[in-house]
C-alpha cells in the first residue's frame, strides 16, 4: 500500500514538473505582433488658423447732450428701435449764475439804447412827416431804431437760451432734447432720471445718454499671432462659429489687419476686423464672442492620409506599404498641404494600397 501511495505521489510530482516547464515555455515565446492598415482617400485638406474675438455692430454710436443739465424724461430703453431723430431723453438745464447775469445786464442795456432810439425814431418821424428833416436824416434814425430793436431782442433770446435752452422762435428745434443721431437698436441708457449729465467740451468729453448701433452689419474683431499674420491678407475667408449661436457657422471677410502689434500674455498679437455675412432677418447680439478659421490655403478632392502612417529618415518621408499579409515594404512618398490631422499625398502611393500603421 504505501508502495502505490509513493509511487502515485511521484507520478503527481513529474506531472507537476512538466505542466511547469510547458507553462514557462509558452509565457517565453513572444506572441506576434498584428499591425493596422489604413488605405488612402479622397478628401478636402483646408490650411487654417484660428483668430479669438467677439462680434460688434460696425457702427456704434455714443449718445451726448448739446447742454450741460439734469435728465427730467427717458424715453427710450435698451433693446428699442430708434429712427434718426427719435427722442432719447429730455434735460433741464441749469444755467450759471454768472452767464445769467451777464445776459440779463446785456438785456438792460439792449433795452435802454431801443427806448431811447425808440424816442428818438418817434420825434424824427414826426419833424419828417412837417417836412422839416430831409429823407436822409429821416432813414438813419429809423436804421438805429430797428438795429436796436433787433439788439434787445437778441439779448432776450441769449438769456433764454441760457435759462431754458430754447427760444419761441426756434420752435421744436431745442437743445433740452436730445435725439438719435443713426437709426438702429438701442444697445444701452447708461443714465437714469435725476442723474445731471455734462455736454462736450475741450476739458470733457460729455456723459454717455444712450448707446445706439445698427445691427444689421456686425463686425468680427479679433487677434491673430504674429506667426500667423504673415499668412494673411485682406479680403480671405473667414469661417466663423459664435460660442452662443449652436451648430451654426457664419461666413465673414476680412477687410483689415492692424500694421502694428500689441503684446499679450508674452506673444505679439496683431488685430484683424472681418465684415461679417448674416442672413435674412438674423439677429446677432453685440459682444458675443466668437472664433474665426481663416483659411490660409486648400486642396479640393485630393488623395490623403493620416499623418500618423508617415515616418521620417532625415529630410526623407516615407510609408510602410503591405505586400503580403503583415509582410510590408519602405516606399518613399512626396507630400503636400496638410491640416494638422490629415496630409496631402502628391506621389508614391494609390488609392487601394494598404499602408502601415506604425506602434508608438
Amino acid at each position: 500500500m504505501k508502495r502505490f501511495l509513493k509511487i502515485g505521489l511521484l507520478l503527481v510530482f513529474v506531472a507537476l514538473v512538466a505542466w511547469v516547464f510547458v507553462y514557462l515555455y509558452k509565457q517565453s515565446k513572444a506572441a506576434p505582433t498584428v499591425y493596422e492598415t489604413e488605405t488612402p482617400f479622397k478628401t478636402n485638406i483646408i490650411k487654417k488658423t484660428v483668430a479669438t474675438g467677439s462680434v460688434v455692430p460696425r457702427k456704434e454710436i455714443a449718445i451726448k447732450p448739446q447742454e450741460s443739465g439734469i435728465i427730467t424724461a427717458l424715453f427710450v430703453e435698451p433693446g428699442e428701435l430708434v429712427k434718426k431723430g427719435d427722442m432719447i431723453a429730455r434735460i433741464q438745464i441749469i444755467p450759471e449764475m454768472v452767464q445769467v447775469n451777464e445776459a440779463e445786464s446785456r438785456v438792460n442795456k439792449a433795452r435802454m439804447a431801443f427806448e431811447n432810439a425808440e424816442a428818438d425814431f418817434n420825434r424824427m418821424k414826426d419833424l419828417f412827416e412837417q417836412n422839416v428833416i430831409a429823407i436822409s436824416e429821416f432813414q438813419s434814425e429809423e436804421l438805429r431804431f430797428k438795429t436796436s430793436r433787433e439788439d434787445l431782442q437778441a439779448a432776450e433770446n441769449h438769456l433764454q437760451l441760457i435759462q431754458e435752452g430754447v427760444t419761441k422762435k426756434m420752435g421744436a428745434k431745442t437743445n433740452t432734447v436730445i435725439r438719435s443721431t443713426i437709426d438702429g437698436m438701442v444697445l444701452d441708457v447708461p443714465v437714469e432720471e435725476g442723474n445731471s449729465v455734462i455736454k462736450s467740451n475741450a476739458f470733457n468729453d460729455g456723459t454717455t445718454v444712450a448707446m445706439v448701433a445698427d445691427m444689421s452689419e456686425m463686425v468680427f474683431e479679433g487677434k491673430v499671432d504674429e506667426t500667423e499674420v504673415g499668412k494673411i491678407k485682406e479680403g480671405m475667408h473667414l469661417l466663423m462659429t459664435i460660442g452662443a449661436v449652436e451648430n451654426e457657422m457664419f461666413d465673414a471677410y476680412l477687410e483689415y489687419i492692424s500694421p502694428k502689434g500689441v503684446e499679450e500674455g508674452g506673444a505679439i498679437q496683431f488685430e484683424i476686423k472681418a465684415a461679417v455675412k448674416l442672413k435674412e432677418q438674423q439677429f446677432i447680439r453685440a459682444g458675443y464672442s466668437a472664433n474665426a478659421d481663416i483659411v490660409l490655403d486648400r486642396r479640393d478632392s485630393v488623395l490623403a492620409v493620416n499623418e500618423k502612417v508617415l515616418q521620417f529618415s532625415g529630410d526623407s518621408v516615407f510609408v510602410e506599404v503591405e505586400t503580403e499579409d503583415q509582410v510590408f515594404e519602405k516606399r518613399l512618398v512626396e507630400t503636400g498641404l496638410s491640416d494638422g490631422l490629415n496630409i496631402e499625398l502628391l506621389n508614391g502611393l494609390k488609392e487601394e494600397e494598404k499602408v502601415k500603421v506604425p506602434t508608438i
